[in-house]
């Protein structure tokens, strides 16, 4: 069987979940411009410290740093979920007034727009629509 996912943001998503399970202090994921879009919207948002993007064969890969807070022992994921809503079988667009505010503003949408991906919040202030990718709070 080949190593190609139906749903690759799925899979990104998926293994930053596992990472956070597992308290790792990074994850590797294979790189697309998509991909390295939603992990430069998590580090301007403050939900993983950096990303790096390699140059590896055959297929380059994306470094996420994953950021927890507290202390050694109590230490939590910063990022307490993180959801894909629009999936390819079932494709979600929002119109700008309908876009979705996650968990009364502490949380974000990740939008798809005309202009490229971005928050929902700043979808709103561009008067933008799009397809909603996923929420993470």
């Amino acid at each position: 069987m080949s190593n190609v996912t139906s749903d690759p943001i799925a899979d990104m998503l998926t293994r930053i979940r596992n990472a956070l399970m597992a308290r790792h202090a990074e994850v590797a994921i294979p790189k697309s411009k998509i991909k390295v879009e939603i992990a430069r919207i998590l580090v301007e948002e403050g939900y993983v410290k950096d990303y790096t993007v390699g140059d590896e064969t055959p297929v380059p890969m994306i470094r996420i740093q994953l950021k927890y807070h507290g202390a050694r022992r109590e230490r939590r994921p910063v990022i307490t979920k993180i959801q894909r809503v629009s999936k390819p079988g079932r494709r979600v667009y929002r119109k700008r007034s309908e876009l979705p505010i996650v968990l009364s503003g502490t949380g974000i949408a990740i939008i798809t727009t005309p202009k490229g991906l971005m928050t929902a919040q700043k979808a709103r202030v561009a008067r933008l629509g799009g397809e909603v990718l996923c929420y993470v709070w």
